[in-house]
């Protein structure tokens, strides 16, 4: 049996497929309480004295299998339809017995998922791609707003705070479409830092300000959600802001909802949304504001010096940002806004690299680079080298911490779909370690701000290889595995062969990567069921593909 890249996408399987593929990462694989029989997967909950069988796409590619359905429970000797609900009852009530802690919100966050994914999948089945500038441009946006299921490997991919009227609007995955909100802020009530005129290109797009005033664009949704805040009236009242309402050329939110591309432009807003989604409120506090501008300035050079190394490879920069002041942190933290450079210089076609992973997704399988298994092959190569060096180094020799998660990474392709330079993004997740110089660099920033941009070096490696090796590499060559099964196991031994070759395998952190340790593997069902902030969420052990034999999960 073997999963397609046209595999049909339903609310059900996809909720069941990401709580089976938590509990056999996180709970089942690490007690060695699964086992395979023929094409399928069988797993044991030892403390719920439960047995569940899943179906085997494929034989696995690296640290997880390929689950599909049907999912059932045995039941004496019969086998029966186990439902996602089912599923998140068992995996709800085995928690608890293992951690000896309960968790009522689990389930019905599990539920919220699936609710958002049906909304989504109804809402997407009506829609129609925007008018875009390029045919560049058009395949970024789709690959920004084709991520319908979500995180393979989260018990609640989709779970958004608010009922779907309230969001829809506004979701990459519905290919939303919206103008932004302008507000016109008193100067005196302004605050901003970065690059001078940042804001130019993005103010010429907007309404027409007053003397005195600067223009500020809001996210609609969070306007909304902010608009009971006693300071935002009085403010209104007092003239010191001003309502332009809606206007200039549509965004489009990407595949994070928050941040909107700005094709006019050509450049991102990150806004704050003081929603829960999946794991985390999406605000912008305080402090990563003046973070992302401090890490922009000091990663330059940085950059610079990786570019030049690893095939021009970028870090989009994020220049500056805007807020207000209004004596409300909640107001200035919600009504913060982030520029980030745009994509209108890269060569080629930028695509995501979750859309190229996702196993309901046709973006992959439709590269021409990808026809046969030797092209796949030389395809792969190129993408490890690409992606997996400058990250490597931008820790190993700059002590700068990227977070190269799926949705943070950018390839950019060739006519035929070859990969010709990663670039990274989002300033949030990016840190420094002590002992390279880069944090003395920000010594004259507050220590709350210095605190949220620094992780010590142990903390600051398990978050690249996870990142790199787990979320990213590990799903791309599952998807390539998808297309061309027979590249098992040439997809790791070559990324292997490349590493080793690289002379940062002299390095004790990439000897002992090569050398087979287990990989760290985030524990988000084990975050979500402690009710931990995604910062602290911990890691489990999962097989290292880059061993000589390394086993599945």
């Amino acid at each position: 049996m073997l999963l397609t890249r046209t595999t049909k996408l339903t609310a059900d399987d996809a909720t069941a497929t990401a709580l089976l593929n938590c509990l056999v990462r996180e709970v089942c694989a690490p007690e060695q309480q699964t086992w395979t029989d023929g094409e399928h997967l069988i797993v044991r909950l030892p403390r719920v004295g439960v047995v569940l069988r899943a179906g085997l796409a494929r034989p696995p590619v690296g640290p997880s299998y390929r689950l599909v359905p049907p999912y059932e429970e045995r039941r004496g000797d019969d086998w029966i339809a186990a439902p996602w609900d089912r599923l998140s009852n068992l995996v709800a009530g085995e928690l608890e017995l293992a951690t000896g802690q309960a968790n009522p919100e689990f389930t019905d966050q599990v539920a919220n998922s699936h609710t958002a994914l049906t909304a989504i999948l109804k809402a997407r089945g009506g829609s129609s791609p925007a008018e875009l500038p390029s045919e560049a441009v058009r395949r970024y946006v789709e690959s920004e707003q084709s991520l319908v299921a979500g995180h393979r490997f989260h018990p609640s991919p989709k779970a958004r705070q608010g009922a779907p009227e309230q969001w829809l609007p506004y979701a990459p995955e519905t290919r939303a479409r919206f103008q932004p909100h302008w507000l016109a802020v008193r100067e005196e009530c302004l605050a901003e830092e970065g690059e001078p005129n940042a804001f130019g290109a993005l103010e010429a797009l907007g309404p027409a300000v007053p003397p005195g005033y600067r223009a500020l664009p809001a996210h609609p949704w969070q306007l909304a959600l902010l608009a009971d805040r006693p300071a935002l009236p009085r403010a209104l009242r007092e003239d010191l802001v001003r309502d332009l309402g809606p206007s200039g050329p549509q965004v489009l939110p990407t595949s994070s909802v928050r941040t909107v591309y700005v094709p006019a432009a050509d450049l991102f807003c990150k806004f704050s949304l003081d929603v829960r989604i999946t794991n985390c409120v999406r605000k912008n506090a305080w402090y990563e504001l003046t973070g992302a501008t401090a890490l922009d300035r000091v990663l330059r050079p940085v950059f610079a010096a990786l570019g030049a190394r690893f095939d021009s490879c970028v870090l989009l920069a994020e220049p500056a940002y805007r807020t207000v002041t209004l004596a409300d942190r909640r107001l200035y933290e919600g009504l913060g806004v982030i520029l980030r450079q745009g994509i209108g210089d890269l060569p080629g076609t930028p695509l995501l690299a979750a859309a190229l992973a996702d196993p309901y997704g046709t973006l992959l399988a439709g590269l021409p680079a990808m026809a046969s298994p030797d092209d796949a092959l030389t395809w792969w190569r190129a993408y490890v080298k690409l992606v997996a060096l400058p990250v490597l180094h931008a820790y190993l020799d700059h002590g700068v911490v990227l977070e190269p998660h799926l949705q943070n990474v950018l390839i950019t392709v060739d006519g035929e779909g070859m990969p010709v330079r990663a670039v990274f993004r989002d300033l949030e997740g990016t840190k420094l370690v002590p002992g390279h110089g880069l944090l003395e660099e920000l010594a004259d920033l507050p220590d709350r701000i210095r605190r949220s941009v620094t992780y010590d070096g142990e903390r600051g490696w398990n978050r690249v290889v996870y990142c790199l090796f787990v979320n990213h590499l590990a799903e791309i060559a599952a998807a390539v595995a998808d297309l061309h099964p027979e590249l098992d196991p040439q997809l790791w031994t070559a990324a292997r062969g490349l590493l080793a070759a690289d002379e940062g395998a002299r390095r004790p952190e990439l000897k002992a990567l090569l050398a087979g340790v287990p990989l760290p593997a985030k524990a988000n069902l084990r975050a979500r069921w402690a009710r931990t902030a995604d910062r602290g969420a911990g890691y489990v052990t999962a097989p290292n593909p880059l061993a000589a034999q390394a086993p599945c999960t």
